[in-house]
């Protein structure tokens, strides 16, 4: 006789079971899933009731057994209701509880910040954190995990409308964790509501400096800093970002140690996109070498706290660009007019999107339409030179 097959009862092992198979729980002694004929898989647990053994089916896996509301039962919820069965076996002539995982979404919300978001970068969690409270913490707060269903999502989608990015991104969150609740057990596997629920067209924001206003910049980083209005490290940064195209982040978080002066290139080995190689122009070997470095400090941009980076640098990016009369460029506007001359000057969308480490090449694609302005005046030229030379007399000899 062979040994009873024991594993803890999850997702993985019920789906991997095969006809004529009864795997038994190891945390719950007596608790059982059994697959005989067919897909379907019941879970039982075995008891001995007034010296009689005595086996108490409780239901199939996936099914609501005439549960009015339509509830399923999984790993995890069946096993709450073997523990109940063996307290009360009576429980077993009676109607069936609900057994759906009566957790509430915002205790899974917040189980979820703490175990899958430590995998994410800081910056990651705290996004997921800011629209689980603001956008679906209000909408699902109080109901269980495993009752939101797709009709639910769908009219919280529709509310969010107003604000289109937003609602895609909270629906993208709320995604991934229903998906992280079905590898809990808190859902079936492959019940994720957010599927196929469409989202917002968004509108992307893209604005370029123009020569004009790039001198006008120029000139009042050159007040800043002649005025004391801004920082160094503060005024240094925005020079970077703008001769770069590096992301905010990049450029505060940079170390000396990073940096190759002889190869003109930083080694970030973190970013949004994880390591990536930062080509370092003429330009930006110039302000790196005119900044002074810090004992004790190994931060290119030095914060105020000793050998601390600077955190933030919207205050004095507002005092600058006011100067500049630019009241409503943002910082990453600065990487967008980087890679807009990139593309005037001639260079490729990849080699573009290499530099400023896009993962995917669809997010460089949209400076594509750029390119149309040299190509333009390559073509005018080209025209006018080819009509002056057809226009001239021919001299004969």
């Amino acid at each position: 006789m062979t040994d009873p097959l024991r594993k803890k009862l999850t997702l993985t092992v019920i789906n991997t079971m095969s006809v004529n198979t009864t795997v038994w729980d190891t945390e719950i002694r007596g608790f059982c899933a059994r697959r005989q004929k067919g897909p379907a898989i019941t879970y039982t647990v075995k008891t001995r009731v007034q010296g009689a053994i005595r086996w108490l089916r409780i239901g199939k896996h996936g099914y609501a057994d005439g549960h009015p509301e339509g509830h399923i039962w999984t790993p995890e919820t069946a096993r709450k209701q073997a523990i109940r069965l063996l307290a009360d076996p009576t429980l077993a002539d009676k109607a069936p509880p609900p057994p759906v995982d009566s957790t509430r979404f915002d205790v899974v919300a917040d189980q979820f910040l703490a175990t899958h978001g430590a995998k994410k970068k800081p910056r990651t969690l705290e996004e997921y954190a800011r629209l689980i409270r603001l956008y679906l913490k209000p909408a699902f707060g109080d109901r269980p995990i495993a009752a939101i269903d797709r009709p639910a999502v769908y009219a919280a989608h529709v509310q969010w409308q107003e604000h289109k990015r937003a609602a895609n991104h909270a629906l993208a969150v709320l995604s991934k964790l229903m998906s992280w609740a079905e590898d809990q057990g808190l859902r079936p596997e492959g019940s994720n509501p957010c599927l196929k629920i469409d989202r917002y067209e968004e509108n992307h924001r893209e604005r370029y400096l123009t020569v004009d206003e790039l001198g006008r910049l120029g000139a009042a980083l050159d007040q800043a800093e002649a005025d004391g209005i801004a920082s160094l490290p503060a005024i240094a940064a925005i020079r970077l970002l703008i001769v770069t195209g590096a992301r905010l982040s990049e450029i505060l978080t940079l170390e000396w140690g990073y940096i190759d002066f002889e190869r003109q290139i930083a080694f970030l080995p973190d970013s949004k996109t994880g390591k990536k190689p930062l080509s370092l122009n003429s330009a930006a070997v110039d302000i790196l070498t005119s900044l002074p470095r810090l004992d004790g400090n190994p931060f290119v941009i030095p914060g105020h706290v000793t050998g601390q980076r600077l955190i933030n640098i919207q205050k004095p990016w507002r005092r600058i660009r006011a100067l500049a009369g630019l009241d409503a460029l943002r910082i990453h506007d600065l990487r967008h007019t980087f890679a807009s001359h990139a593309v005037a000057s001639g260079a490729s969308l990849p080699i573009i999107g290499r530099q400023l480490g896009h993962r995917q090449p669809v997010t460089t694609q949209r400076y594509a339409h750029l390119a149309d302005d040299p190509v333009r005046q390559m073509t005018e030229t080209t025209g006018q030179k080819i009509m002056d030379a057809m226009r001239r007399k021919h001299v004969a000899s």
